[in-house]
């Protein structure tokens, strides 16, 4: 029996990707003592209150069928949420209440793509763009992004890619895997682009919380001429350390959520109540738990490239943002793939490599921050270890 063409479009976008770290997963259930850096799911406790809450919430019965678009709790939250981030008003009728941000990008881009539409992409990319671009028969246009400028955007790249078939350019800013977050200037160039030539900017947000230093997370949402134009995914996953709940949304227009909203019923038809009015209260609430947990991150990346200031041929710049480091790997002559599986088979260390995110990701390595401090060094010592045994 054949499958549709979607199928095909598909192959090799998926847990392809993920295959050091699969392999890892073989090898710890095998009895191996690995210590594991490649998935950003937090270690960090949620906040007790908002499953509390959750809790609270099944027992008064909010267990029945939700609307399409969301349940007012979580849409007035959202509204609240933004019109205290942009400075204007944003009302419930700019959302959709949407399981994770994975499902809000698939639902953006279904949206907005027919097939054969462009979509840029700026290279290094987190491993599913791809997949969500392809999926409704849109076409990925990779836009590289230079390691030695911290992988910021060069306008002109962005310009010279674009072509009479391009439909939308998708942000990420906080920057998984690179940890780079789009300066207020960036924004606003990119955003005077995607006007002049008439793009959908799909703006991944779910790292915006975990800002480091005295850089200042921006959204092309927060300029009302580009309302119309840009679509927001977000969600609570990384934010408040529940990517179990899958609690996510968009943040568009009204016309945009309006039209939609059609395309997301075919697919869900609503979420749990219970879990709507739990991301309610987190988007309403200031949590010490949140504050840690970002503290914990921007430590633990000190921590890393310290261990690492040693060695001649693996370096790493803190990140601005997120919860990851990329490690540069290119003087040790190995590839990103090739430094990944050695580091996972003589050091029993488990990181992704920079491949699996692009072609710009080459000859690095994504580090994610979750694991405490004693296994942040113990992992820095390893790299070394195996960086200088190449030499």
């Amino acid at each position: 029996m054949r499958l549709a063409k979607a199928a095909d479009r598909l192959a090799g976008l998926g847990s392809d990707k993920w295959a050091v770290h699969i392999e890892g997963r073989r090898r710890a259930t095998a009895g191996e003592d690995l210590i594991f850096l490649s998935i950003g799911e937090p270690d960090a406790p949620a906040p007790r209150a908002i499953l509390d809450e959750a809790y609270k919430q099944m027992l008064a019965g909010r267990l029945r069928y939700s609307s399409g678009r969301g349940e007012s709790s979580v849409l007035e939250a959202l509204s609240r949420h933004y019109t205290k981030q942009t400075g204007r008003p944003i009302g419930p009728d700019q959302f959709l209440f949407l399981p994770g941000t994975q499902t809000a990008l698939f639902m953006a881009f279904k949206s907005i793509l027919d097939e054969g539409d462009e979509v840029l992409l700026l290279d290094p990319y987190y491993a599913t763009y791809e997949g969500v671009i392809t999926a409704p028969g849109g076409v990925p246009v990779a836009v590289p992004l230079d390691p030695d400028n911290g992988f910021h955007p060069n306008i002109a790249e962005i310009e010279k890619a674009i072509t009479p078939r391009t439909k939308a350019l998708l942000l990420n800013s906080p920057s998984n895997p690179t940890g780079a977050v789009f300066n207020a200037a960036e924004i606003k160039a990119i955003g005077a682009l995607c006007k002049k030539h008439d793009l959908w900017i799909v703006s991944d947000e779910v790292y915006a919380t975990l800002i480091y230093g005295n850089n200042v997370f921006v959204s092309p949402f927060f300029d009302k001429d580009l309302e119309e134009r840009t679509i927001v995914t977000s969600s609570i996953s990384k934010s408040h350390a529940l990517p179990g709940f899958r609690c996510g949304w968009i943040a568009s227009s009204p016309e945009f959520t309006a039209q939609a909203l059609s395309i997301t019923e075919t697919m869900l038809f609503g979420s749990q109540p219970f879990l709507e009015d739990a991301t309610a209260l987190a988007l309403d609430s200031h949590f010490p738990e949140v504050d840690a947990m970002r503290h914990a991150y921007e430590a633990r990346a000190r921590l890393l490239i310290e261990g690492l200031k040693s060695c001649k041929t693996v370096s790493a710049r803190m990140p601005e943002g997120g919860m990851f480091v990329m490690v540069d790997v290119r003087k040790t002559g190995l590839t990103g793939e090739d430094f990944a599986r050695r580091l996972l088979a003589e050091q029993k260390v488990v990181a992704m490599p920079g491949e699996s995110f692009g072609a710009c990701g080459a000859g690095h390595l994504r580090v994610a921050l979750t694991v405490d401090e004693k296994q942040i060094a113990e992992a820095a010592k390893r790299i070394v270890k195996l960086a200088e045994s190449l030499l």
